[in-house]
């Protein structure tokens, strides 16, 4: 089972962001090697920030060494090589991790791309999951592979595929 905890600070739009992170996470599971945990008895936790800039930057400086802001944030809490295992916690809870998403680098995305910040938010969550889930981008490989999970889940949920235009 999937709980995701959603955090929304001011300056994002009025949408449901609750449902919004809930179907991301859950899709891009779902579309993973790890799609038994949405059903599996054990709990798995997401937990998603939706902050400003400001935060974001000063993340992305402390964590990456990149003085700047960024769009979306992951911090997994579970080593990717121990995934498998997870299902056999002691307490029936696994904190997969946190993802944090920068509201006015969203918005400019979304603008540059014409498309809504709740579509684009989505995207964004999603590449988080899978972050969450151990996939990266560093390698031409990894970026083509991780990017046609993402293209599979936002497609389940009516969303077009962002990487189309290369």
């Amino acid at each position: 089972m999937i709980e995701v905890a959603v955090l929304h600070e001011q300056g994002w739009p009025d949408t449901d962001w609750e449902l919004l992170a809930q179907r991301a996470v859950v899709s891009a599971i779902s579309h993973s090697p790890y799609a038994n945990f949405t059903t599996d008895e054990a709990l798995y936790e997401v937990a998603v920030k939706l902050t400003t800039d400001e935060e974001v930057h000063q993340l992305n400086r402390a964590y990456r060494d990149k003085d700047k802001p960024t769009n979306v944030l992951s911090f997994p809490m579970v080593q990717s090589d121990l995934l498998e295992a997870t299902a056999n916690t002691d307490d029936g809870e696994v904190i997969l991790g946190d993802i944090v998403l920068a509201e006015g680098v969203c918005a400019a995305e979304a603008a540059e791309k014409g498309i809504s910040i709740a579509d684009h938010a989505t995207h964004l969550i999603i590449h988080g999951t899978f972050h969450l889930l151990g996939y990266d981008h560093m390698e031409d490989a990894e970026a083509e592979a991780m990017e046609a999970l993402e293209t599979q889940s936002l497609f389940s949920l009516g969303i077009s595929d962002p990487y189309g235009d290369r």
